[in-house]
């Protein structure tokens, strides 16, 4: 099953940003861009080197206009424990968004229940609160803030340039693909 143009679903959590808790809901992702970035769990071996990578790159994100969001199953006050008692985690900026109850791990359908914890998934969220691409991978294959950085780029640029699409290792600045008679069956 798809989730392209998928509608977010209504949503109120707790979340750790900026040394402090903060309430977030779907209306607050309304009107920009969004990155729902999903990991298992707090306190574990991959997500830090993830989470890590997205906050060497969240000023990059922000000047594009994208919010990150990263997301698990954990508490606020157990993401607040982790900024505490990690240099790693300390760097992070975006906001860490608590999913206990799992309304955004279920809604974004990424729930392991017999874990009770996330799938590695990326979502990118229009500002219409639609997800336009998302990828979930293995608990044991970590991902890429660049490449995810650059998908949130091609998203805003077909979403501005609707009859142009973006081709294989597409840069800002790049040549881009008019749809043609010819090539509407390769799409």
């Amino acid at each position: 099953m798809s989730y392209i143009n998928k509608e977010v679903v209504e949503f109120t959590v707790q979340a750790y940003v900026g040394n402090e808790f903060k309430t977030v809901t779907k209306d607050d992702i309304l009107g920009k861009w969004s990155v729902f970035f999903f990991y298992p769990a707090d306190f574990t071996f991959v997500c830090p080197t993830e989470l890590e990578d997205l906050a060497n790159k969240y000023e990059d994100f922000k000047n594009i206009g994208c919010e990150i969001y990263s997301v698990s199953c954990d508490t606020h006050f157990v993401h607040k424990a982790w900024h505490d008692a990690s240099k790693t985690i300390q760097k992070i900026q975006y906001p860490m968004l608590a999913d206990p109850t799992g309304i955004l791990t279920r809604g974004f359908d990424v729930m392991i229940e017999e874990d009770g914890m996330a799938e590695r998934g990326s979502f990118i969220v229009n500002p219409e609160g639609k997800i336009v691409a998302y990828e979930v991978t293995a608990g044991n294959v970590g991902r890429n803030a660049d490449e995810l950085f650059r998908r949130v780029q091609a998203s805003q640029f077909v979403a501005e340039h609707g009859d142009q699409v973006c081709p294989a290792k597409w840069q800002p600045g790049a040549e881009t693909l008019k749809p043609s008679l010819d090539l509407v069956g390769l799409i």
